[in-house]
């Protein structure tokens, strides 16, 4: 063969490899990419956060995060409401294949794939009594995806609206831009004026309670 031939194959099996190279590292690119697009929205770690990251990354890649989210909290909704229901959950003298057949047969067809293999899933490995607790972590998560942040405000008397309205806006500033403050109420007489407030893992004492307790303690 010629040089000019053996130069142009070389450089054809160069292009070639190039090709290839570009073709592996692009689809490694997309591949974080779409591992990304799917993460959970939190870094949360345990046994709980452990089947809710999974749920939440499967029911990501389906589209069916609202969805799932809805069937977990109406799974814990009747926990909590049925006590033969939540019985059946916490019994660990049923066999692991009894509940996993109990569960298929109450929820195959009702729920999505995703909600069905968790549920299935917690039966086999003998931990359908955590299911509230699981169903609380991926709700924690579906919150954090929506840019919501609870608050709750702790009043010795009820509030009005116009009270409640004015927390809210004075909230908004503390949980930044973009942020959604999701908003409850109690009443506990017991700080005797004030308010308390709780913001994600954030708590303001601006009770009549706390204020008698420092002067107290001041005075000794």
């Amino acid at each position: 063969p010629t040089m000019l031939s053996t130069s142009t194959s070389m450089l054809a099996r160069a292009a070639t490899r190039s090709a290839a190279r570009r073709t592996y590292a692009a689809s490694t690119t997309t591949l974080a990419d779409d591992a990304a697009a799917h993460r959970p929205p939190l870094q949360l770690h345990g046994l709980h956060a452990r089947y809710a990251n999974a749920v939440y990354t499967s029911a990501s890649k389906s589209g069916q995060l609202d969805k799932v989210e809805g069937e977990l909290l109406a799974i814990a909704s009747t926990a909590a409401t049925s006590p033969a229901f939540a019985q059946f959950l916490e019994n660990p003298l049923i066999s692991r294949t009894n509940k996993e057949k109990t569960v298929t047969d109450l929820l195959s067809g009702k729920v999505s794939p995703v909600t069905l293999n968790l549920m299935t899933t917690l039966a086999g490995n003998a931990r359908l009594s955590e299911t509230p607790k699981i169903v609380d972590t991926y709700a924690r998560l579906m919150k954090a995806a929506r840019g919501e942040v609870s608050a709750t405000i702790i009043s010795a008397d009820p509030l009005t609206k116009a009270q409640t309205d004015a927390v809210a806006s004075a909230m908004k500033g503390q949980v930044g831009a973009g942020k959604k403050v999701v908003l409850s109420t109690e009443v506990d007489p017991s700080i005797l004026g004030g308010l308390q407030v709780q913001i994600g893992d954030q708590f303001l004492d601006l009770s009549v309670k706390s204020r008698i307790d420092e002067l107290a303690r001041t005075a000794v």
